[in-house]
């Protein structure tokens, strides 16, 4: 009888425990484990109470936590190359500036390109979150749940994209890997216009380039299916620069579909135990075929065959 007892309320605990954290909203914790210093960039949405921080220095190594009340929604991202006046604190980045002039964002967005981790916490339901390269990319980031219930999967991008970005979407000499819709600015590619819904708006060699290397990742406004995530009453480690041997397997290699939260535009918000399962690297990180993905695609790219091949051989010299 004491053990029914015992048992049965050791349930309800837990239960309450639960709960009490969703209530609570989201403990984020920040690491860097680049070889360079990172300057993370935030942005509470708005009507969500912004953070301890809107921006600061983070050296290779370090780590910082914030706590997000319940219902908080916003983004997280980084920024490289900052250099900043020791006497007024004035300075840019050169890459994801939020053009404050300061190390604090002081609620300025990142400008693209940059690699954004978005969130909207729930209150006792679910929170969403994916990681978005809709506005280009600037460094590799992980986002991993801590805790919760659900799939709650590891979501982001391991790939150094920087390396592959083709010549027309480089960032100087190579800081940063633009998206096709600020490089061109054509409406197809920005999901504008004639091509703002989900049935006009398709990939293009240049989101297919990014889904192919971060599967998990957004690469396209309308690219909820297989990057937005779900989890609830859980905590949330950003690391910008993971390397495949520190992160846990992923209990599930295909993430859950979901289109909870429509269109991703660049500041949209998204399903478990956490970390990295092969399966979903990149092919030409594992040794596996890198031009299926790309072959499927090239009889609807009228105009960019050159492009096509150059990109194919680049990833075939980057498994040599």
């Amino acid at each position: 009888m004491d053990h029914v007892f015992f048992s049965s309320a050791l349930h309800i605990t837990l239960i309450l425990l639960t709960i009490c954290k969703g209530i609570s909203g989201a403990k984020f914790t920040i690491i860097n484990r680049c070889d360079y210093t990172v300057w993370p960039g935030i942005l509470s949405n708005a009507g969500s109470t912004p953070l301890d921080s809107t921006g600061f220095e983070l050296p290779q190594g370090g780590s910082r936590s914030f706590q997000a009340p319940p219902n908080w929604s916003g983004r997280f991202w980084g920024r490289t190359g900052c250099t900043f006046d020791p006497n007024t604190g004035q300075g840019t980045c050169i890459t994801g500036d939020c053009s404050s002039n300061q190390i604090e964002c002081n609620g300025k967005n990142a400008n693209p390109p940059a690699t954004l981790a978005e969130f909207t916490v729930g209150s006792g339901v679910k929170d969403f979150y994916d990681v978005s390269l809709v506005d280009g990319y600037n460094l590799p980031m992980i986002v991993e749940p801590n805790g919760g219930s659900g799939s709650c999967l590891s979501t982001g991008c391991m790939t150094d994209l920087n390396q592959q970005c083709p010549a027309e979407l480089r960032v100087e000499s190579g800081q940063a890997c633009k998206s096709a819709c600020e490089a061109f600015g054509n409406p197809e590619y920005c999901c504008s216009g004639a091509y703002g819904a989900p049935d006009t708006c398709k990939p293009s060699v240049y989101s297919e380039m990014f889904k192919t290397a971060c599967p998990r990742s957004y690469s396209y406004a309308y690219d909820d299916a297989t990057s937005t995530f779900t989890c609830t009453g859980a905590d949330y480690v950003i690391t910008f620069c993971p390397s495949s041997t520190s992160q846990k397997s992923a209990r599930d290699t295909t993430p859950p579909a979901s289109t909870a939260n429509g269109a991703e535009t660049g500041s949209g918000s998204g399903d478990g135990p956490i970390g990295i399962d092969t399966s979903w690297l990149p092919n030409f990180l594992t040794g596996d075929s890198p031009t299926s993905t790309l072959d499927k695609c090239t009889c609807s790219l009228s105009g960019h065959s050159e492009f096509v091949l150059h990109w194919k051989e680049r990833l075939n010299k980057s498994r040599l």
